[in-house]
């Protein structure tokens, strides 16, 4: 009789636990396996867009002009309600228009894409060092709302991805600080069991980004793991399933990965791991490659972790590093991006991260890109004549088909729609 009562107390109190907790408990989507996701930016403003804050992230070192421009792809911009006159000028003499992260039409458009070519869903980015500041945390707040309500209309899963990059020593604070915020303010997590916001693993899923890195990080592992431990056990705001970006050679602590083991034993208690592989490797290189892409694998299969390996379409960064070359990733009619998808395939990945949606700074962007971008002092990679605005888009979606066993599995690359 005592053991009954007691395993009652047992049953009540984790009841009352988690009904502190201020998630809901399902949603529409819930696991990230199966699933295509890519990460959205969503960090480009333009003068007059309400925000104050400029030509954000299409300036570079502060200007916005022919021959000073941090993007390399030129976004086509035919579809967006609301757009805004650059400094550049088109091959016709006419002006050349941008769209702004910040207008919720942008937005829209985006999420509809994500719809109309079978995009699963994003990874809003929310860079820490940014929403400290004023306009940068209304900017972020305001791109993450309309997210959620496109991605809600379109039916798209949609998730958060902190990325720790420029954040201080003792940082962590400010993450969980911001998390409550989002939490409480926006009611991210809280939206109904139909909701869109990602879970995996039963729980709502949150992504950490920038653990591990020896790139000389104000923050190290003890910040990581704090906020590792406050998204996985906070009582009120924690429960959440968690996603950790980490350098390539994280198994092996090689080039780019901080030499402490310590960072195995944060990997150990997290759901998801995910490297980032922009620009590690191009066409040619991605074969030998691919065999890393395995031995992580076999690595998070030991330890019961799951695991999502980065793609992307090509890399070129030249605008924002002149002595750089221009399309230093070539994309190759989309031949470089499915040898990547086709291999994690094939070697057992159950999801894909796509780097990235609207990334035209590194220009790793599957959004529509111009064909016939501005001339003049800059130069803009465009895709090749007989490829589409489109292209990428539709390949995103073909993968999330593939990888589902929706259509049979192919190494060659779809052709293009006609």
């Amino acid at each position: 009789m005592k053991k009954q009562v007691f395993s009652i107390f047992l049953l009540l109190l984790c009841s009352y636990g988690y009904s502190q907790r201020k998630h809901s408990k399902t949603s529409a989507f819930k696991s990230y396996k199966g699933l295509v996701m890519a990460g959205y930016q969503g960090w480009f403003n333009a003068p007059e867009d309400g925000a104050g804050r400029g030509w954000n992230h299409y300036l570079s070192h502060g200007k916005f002009e022919p021959g000073s421009t941090n993007i390399d792809i030129w976004p086509d911009v035919s579809e967006y309600k609301k757009t805004y006159k650059s400094p550049f000028k088109l091959a016709d003499g006419m002006d050349a228009y941008l769209y702004s992260s910040y207008d919720a039409s942008s937005v829209d458009t985006h999420f509809k894409w994500m719809q109309q070519y079978g995009v699963d869903g994003v990874f809003v980015q929310r860079f820490i060092a940014d929403v400290q500041r004023g306009r940068g945390r209304i900017h972020n707040d305001v791109v993450l709302g309309n997210a959620l309500k496109s991605a809600q209309r379109y039916h798209r899963a949609i998730s958060l991805m902190y990325d720790l990059s420029g954040m201080g020593a003792d940082g962590d604070s400010l993450v969980i600080k911001d998390w409550k915020h989002l939490v409480d303010s926006m009611k991210i997590t809280n939206r109904g069991d139909n909701q869109t916001w990602l879970y995996h693993n039963g729980k709502p899923l949150i992504a950490v980004w920038g653990v591990g890195f020896n790139d000389h990080r104000k923050y190290g592992l003890a910040e990581a793991e704090r906020i590792i431990d406050f998204f996985k056990n906070d009582p009120v705001y924690g429960g959440c399933a968690v996603l950790l970006g980490v350098p390539t050679y994280w198994r092996d602590f090689g080039s780019d990965t901080e030499n402490d083991p310590h960072l195995h034993d944060l990997l150990k208690k997290v759901d998801i791991i995910h490297p980032w592989f922009v620009g590690r490797f191009n066409e040619d290189a991605y074969p030998a490659f691919q065999q890393r892409i395995a031995d992580d694998m076999a690595w998070c299969k030991q330890y019961k972790i799951d695991y999502v390996p980065t793609v992307f379409p090509g890399f070129s960064w030249h605008n924002m590093n002149p002595h750089a070359p221009q399309n230093q990733i070539p994309r190759n009619r989309g031949h470089f991006y499915w040898k990547q998808v086709t291999g994690a395939i094939n070697d057992g990945a159950e999801m894909l991260y796509v780097a990235m949606f609207d990334e035209v700074d590194e220009g790793t962007a599957i959004l529509k890109a111009s064909k016939r971008p501005p001339v003049g002092l800059s130069r803009f990679v465009t895709y090749e004549d007989d490829i589409p605005n489109d292209y990428y888009l539709y390949l995103t979606g073909y993968a999330g088909k593939m990888l589902r066993k929706q259509v049979p599995f192919t190494d060659t690359v779809p052709p293009p729609l006609k």
